[in-house]
C-alpha cells in the first residue's frame, strides 16, 4: 500500500509596504484620469482661461457703463426735483406778494373814497356830512352798519354830538321803526353812539333786532342837543 504524500497549499504573502505603494499608484492614476477628463471637457465645451478672462473683463465694463449711466440719470432727477421745489417756493412767494398788493389796493381805494368824501358836498349844519353809510345782515337778528361822519370847511373846534339810527322793518306783518339807542337804553349802550372828533369819525357796530324782523332800510342822524344836524339813509 502506497501512501500519498500530504497536499500542501502555498500562500503568497505580499508585505504591506508593497500594497500601500500599489494603492497610491492606483489613486494617482485615477486623479490623473480625472484631470485629463476635466481638461478634455473644458476643451470640448470651448472654454479656456484666456476666453473666460476676456468675458469677465467685458461684463465688468458693461456693469461700469450701466453704473455710470444710472448715476447720470440720478443726478438729472435730483436737479429736476430741486428746480421743482424752487419753482414752487417762487410761486408761493409771488402769490403772497399778489395778495399783499390786492390788500394795499383795497386800502388805497378806501382812502380815495374817504378823501372824496372830504369834498364840501351835501354838508349839513356846521359843515357836517354822513358818508359811506352801509348795512349788512350778518344773522337773522344781527344787522351790521358802517358809516363815516365828517366835518368839512374850516374846522375851528372839535365836534361833539350823538348818532341815532332808525331801522325800518317788517315784524309779524307790521311795519315798525326801531330806534337805536332806545330811549330807555343804559348809559353804556348810549356811549357807543357818542360822536367826538375834529375832522372825521368812523362808526361801525351791530344792532340786535327782534325775531322774524325783515329789514327794509336804515336811517342815520347826527344830533346836537336833540336837534338833527344831518341825516342819510340806505336800503338793505
Amino acid at each position: 500500500m502506497s501512501v500519498s504524500p500530504p497536499k500542501m497549499t502555498i500562500k503568497s504573502h505580499s508585505p504591506w509596504p508593497l500594497k500601500a505603494i500599489f494603492w497610491v499608484a492606483v489613486i494617482g492614476l485615477g486623479g490623473a484620469c480625472a484631470m485629463w477628463l476635466y481638461d478634455s471637457g473644458r476643451h470640448f465645451t470651448g472654454s479656456n482661461p484666456a476666453l473666460d478672462k476676456q468675458q469677465f473683463q467685458s461684463l465688468s465694463e458693461q456693469v461700469k457703463n450701466l453704473t455710470a449711466e444710472r448715476d447720470h440719470y440720478s443726478t438729472i432727477a435730483n436737479a429736476a426735483e430741486s428746480q421743482a421745489m424752487m419753482d414752487h417756493a417762487t410761486q408761493a412767494q409771488l402769490s403772497s406778494q399778489i395778495a399783499a398788493m390786492e390788500g394795499e389796493n383795497t386800502k388805497l381805494k378806501e382812502d380815495l373814497a374817504f378823501f372824496e368824501g372830504l369834498l364840501p358836498t351835501a354838508m349839513g349844519n356846521q359843515g357836517l356830512a354822513i358818508q359811506r353809510l352801509s348795512l349788512e345782515l350778518q344773522a337773522p337778528t344781527q344787522l351790521r352798519y358802517r358809516l363815516l361822519v365828517m366835518q368839512g370847511g374850516k374846522v375851528g373846534r372839535d365836534f361833539s354830538g350823538n348818532l341815532q339810527l332808525a331801522v325800518t322793518a317788517m315784524v309779524q306783518g307790521k311795519s315798525v321803526v326801531l330806534n337805536f339807542p332806545a330811549q330807555n337804553a343804559s348809559a353804556s349802550d348810549k356811549a357807543g353812539f357818542k360822536l367826538d372828533f375834529k375832522y372825521y369819525q368812523r362808526v361801525d357796530g351791530i344792532l340786535t333786532l327782534p325775531d322774524d324782523a325783515v329789514v327794509k332800510s336804515l336811517q342815520a342822524k347826527v344830533l346836537v342837543n336833540g336837534q338833527t344836524q344831518v341825516q342819510e339813509s340806505a336800503q338793505l
